[in-house]
């Protein structure tokens, strides 16, 4: 993967950053990658650390509530397991799962050119914890009642999960498919962005069939939101043909939220964040 700024770290600040308002730098306390080479598209809504916990539950179907739910959030639909429907056929090898064979969690979070990263390359601190967003959540629900217009029910059947409750979902894939395929449907503990509390799964309320599964693309749901969603700042997040990039199978459900702007500048030039943020 090819870099175009090292990382550098800075003091940690005082100063309370909530998702209420959103800012295009990292917080000082982060580590901050590509501050000198920011893409044009970058604006003021891009998301930063959130402070709430949210009230979603995890999707597995035994599901641990968090410690300190947010009890503004709607209430949530019944919970799904994460695992894609259509398992991979193909495994990847060790050699190019895309993580690297020493793995060392930060101390803080890494952003770059002001977005938080979470990927095969860039793990979170194991006691990252910021909960479900809550301008994620927010323009979730803006995309929802715009789908209700055309008949359509959107719910976010998985938001925000920790460290812990990915450990333990993971685990169970590795047992169940072997770690090279589960590396290509479940991030390992550390690096899910689930983590960040912005990964949203989306799906249709009463079409659970369909959640976690390559199908929901096919529904109407699934195609108005993989063409409408950047309006409300959220991307797909593993696109279909970009495996090679993302690290990831393609997941027609998961999107992650990172402002209006820069969803429609990765939407409309057919980018993951990776090519997005020159992170190849």
């Amino acid at each position: 993967m090819k870099m175009t700024n090292e990382p550098s770290n800075t003091t940690p600040s005082d100063e309370k950053i909530t998702d209420e308002t959103p800012i295009t730098e990292a917080p000082e306390d982060v580590t901050d990658v590509g501050n000198e080479d920011k893409p044009t598209e970058e604006t003021t809504d891009t998301p930063v650390d959130d402070s709430k916990e949210p009230a979603k539950t995890d999707e597995n179907p035994s599901p641990t509530t968090p410690s300190q739910p947010n009890t503004e959030q709607p209430s949530s639909p019944p919970v799904q397991p994460e695992t894609p429907v259509e398992q991979p056929t193909t495994p990847s090898t060790g050699a190019n799962s895309g993580y690297s064979d020493t793995v060392t969690y930060p101390a803080k979070p890494t952003y770059v050119n002001g977005i938080l990263v979470a990927n095969k390359k860039y793990p979170l601190p194991k006691t990252y914890a910021p909960g479900e967003s809550k301008i994620a959540r927010e323009a979730f629900e803006e995309m929802a009642a715009a789908a209700r217009l055309q008949s359509l029910e959107l719910v976010a059947f998985s938001t925000y999960r920790s460290y812990d409750r990915q450990e333990t979902l993971y685990t169970q894939y590795v047992a169940k498919d072997g770690q090279a395929a589960a590396d290509r449907y479940s991030a390992r503990p550390g690096f899910s962005e689930h983590q960040t509390g912005l990964a949203f799964d989306i799906g249709e309320k009463n079409m659970e069939k369909h959640w976690a599964s390559s199908s929901f693309g096919e529904t109407a749901a699934g195609k108005w939101v993989a063409a409408n969603a950047h309006n409300y700042g959220f991307i797909m997040r593993y696109p279909s043909g970009k495996e090679q990039i993302t690290g990831y199978m393609h997941e027609s459900w998961h999107f992650r939220y990172v402002g209006k702007d820069i969803a429609t500048a990765i939407y409309t030039n057919k980018q993951t964040l990776e090519e997005y943020l020159h992170l190849q």
